[in-house]
């Protein structure tokens, strides 16, 4: 019973990354994949004068949201006033993701502005950086009916983007702001409470999970602990710089 138990897990896990892995290759541009056995395709070949050719992150990030456009591949497109794609350098060493718009965010399209964006800018002012110096994202890019946690489907929807985001970047470190983004990124159910205080990593790039700023607004005693976590963000990215 616990190798079949094993073996869904695993095969879950597959299927989960092929489905990852195709909505990037579209995402990319592709449109068409080869046909037949693996011996069949045809590939070019490079010179060893050839160079693959690079596109930087800003680019990456114009084509992602070109892609994703006016969205309407779940149901909470009904609702908003504008997509929310993401804002801040895309060379950002640090990326900070949330769960989703709220009120404010989706009247500006702009992420975190509102009081817990507030919050936010003082949170990144500890850190001796700016907005312009971080990404700001969330895993949802439209705001859910009267704030409610986004459900299974919007998130599995919307994620690829923010995983190719994330991908485009490439920052030295993420900090995932509440349960959503951390359960999303880490594939996991446990709570932010379980999960804050360690380093994780996420497709080889440090992790660090704390408490969504409109937690702290109504949960203030939580701070001490949030400050605890943005000194090990701080202290990684220092360490990172002297490396």
């Amino acid at each position: 019973m616990e190798s079949l138990r094993h073996f869904s897990i695993e095969t879950a896990g597959t299927v989960h990354h092929l489905k990852w892995l195709l909505a990037s290759l579209r995402i990319s541009g592709a449109k068409d994949f080869p046909k037949g056995s693996p011996h069949s395709i045809q590939f070019p070949s490079l010179s060893s004068g050839d160079t693959i050719p690079r596109i930087d992150p800003a680019q990456k990030l114009a084509s992602i949201k070109e892609q994703i456009g006016e969205c309407r591949r779940c149901r909470l497109h009904e609702g908003r006033s504008h997509l929310v794609f993401g804002e801040g350098s895309p060379t950002a060493r640090l990326v900070f993701v949330g769960e989703a718009p709220g009120f404010d965010e989706d009247r500006q399209g702009i992420p975190f502005v509102g009081r817990a964006g507030k919050l936010l800018n003082k949170m990144i002012d500890s850190l001796g950086l700016t907005r312009d110096h971080v990404y700001i994202c969330n895993v949802v890019k439209c705001r859910p009916p009267r704030n409610r946690t986004p459900n299974a489907d919007e998130i599995e929807i919307c994620s690829v983007f923010l995983i190719q985001q994330l991908m485009a970047i490439k920052p030295e470190i993420i900090c995932a702001l509440g349960n959503c983004a951390a359960q999303t990124l880490l594939e996991t159910s446990n709570s932010v409470s379980r999960l804050r205080g360690r380093l994780h990593q996420w497709r080889g790039i440090p992790l660090i999970c704390t408490f969504h700023p409109a937690y702290l607004l109504r949960n203030p005693s939580q701070k001490a602990a949030v400050w605890q976590d943005l000194h090990e963000i701080y202290s990684i990215l220092n360490e990172q710089e002297g490396g």
